[in-house]
């Protein structure tokens, strides 16, 4: 089997069409399709199939398309063998993370990068839902991802993923709300108030639902707000609650962070890569750097 061909297989269970595939591997879909046609010649079941307009993995395409990470990654290993004096020390490495992350940790990274003499860093901020993250390693060296712990893990079988750290997520309010006092928050105290959430799909909204089952009744929601600090400047003007990060939140003397006494609320920062993407020194450099900083003072408030 031709590696191109499998590394189109991969593609086309990752990217989700011909189309998709086309685009990023910059040939015409036509293309696409004849060699993947040339692939199916060789395996003796469909790796392919129609579901409705589009062209999906059947059960043995998936199964081939997750040893094509396997070859894939078996080939820069290969390609590397002479070692890794080979790959320069200067070579850019994209970065792409959620807002919150970003704000926090983008500037600090290229700042120490730049005074270590690492490699540069092209930053992108990404704001996608939970099941789109593991997309974004076809467009990146790095991704910073962020799941609930009872979230579905990401897709170890093609992709590398190293814990990053374990965040807490806060109840935030005014400084002058009444909750303000309490230094502990039930859900059934919070589920009391109206709330800012995140769009319908994005990580933090399964905390919610918690928060509204374990108060027994369905919150107000008031606001539908992804941005963290965007939120937090609506919550700092009014009455309404929202669910902020403990770590990455920017300090606000105008708002209050509290815990939730009755539900367990953290969400897990990952760092997610193609495998081979991680036999590359300056990507490896670029994350152990992002070790290093992200190792945070306390800051429970």
């Amino acid at each position: 089997m031709d590696p191109h061909h499998l590394r189109l297989l991969r593609e086309l269970g990752e990217r989700g069409s011909v189309a998709a595939v086309a685009r990023a591997m910059h040939i015409t879909p036509s293309a696409v399709s004849q060699q993947l046609n040339t692939l199916q010649r060789s395996a003796r079941v469909p790796l392919t199939e129609r579901h409705g307009r589009r062209l999906v993995l059947t059960p043995a395409g998936r199964a081939l398309a997750a040893a094509a990470v396997e070859v894939m990654a078996a080939l820069d290993r290969a390609a590397r063998a002479v070692g890794d004096h080979l790959d320069a020390p200067d070579t850019p490495v994209s970065l792409a993370a959620f807002h919150s992350a970003g704000l926090t940790w983008f500037a600090p990274l290229i700042q120490r990068l730049s005074e270590s003499g690492g490699p540069p860093v092209r930053c992108s901020d990404e704001d996608v839902a939970h099941a789109d993250f593991p997309a974004l390693v076809g467009d990146h060296d790095l991704v910073l991802a962020h799941r609930l712990a009872h979230s579905p893990p990401w897709p170890a079988d093609r992709l590398a993923v190293i814990e990053l750290i374990a965040e807490p997520l806060y109840v935030a309010m005014s400084a002058g709300h009444p909750l303000a006092a309490n230094p502990r928050l039930t859900a059934a105290e919070a589920g009391a108030w109206p709330w800012i959430s995140v769009h319908a799909g994005f990580p933090l909204e399964g905390v919610l639902a918690a928060i509204a089952a374990s108060a027994g009744h369905p919150l107000e929601i008031r606001h539908r707000i992804n941005d963290f600090t965007v939120a937090a400047s609506v919550v700092a003007a009014g009455e309404v609650l929202a669910l902020l990060p403990g770590l990455t939140t920017v300090p606000d003397p105008r708002l209050v962070l509290r815990p939730l006494a009755d539900l367990p609320a953290t969400r897990h920062i990952d760092v997610l890569a193609r495998p081979e993407a991680l036999h590359r020194a300056a990507v490896r450099t670029v994350v152990e750097t992002l070790r290093s900083i992200v190792t945070p003072p306390d800051r429970h408030s």
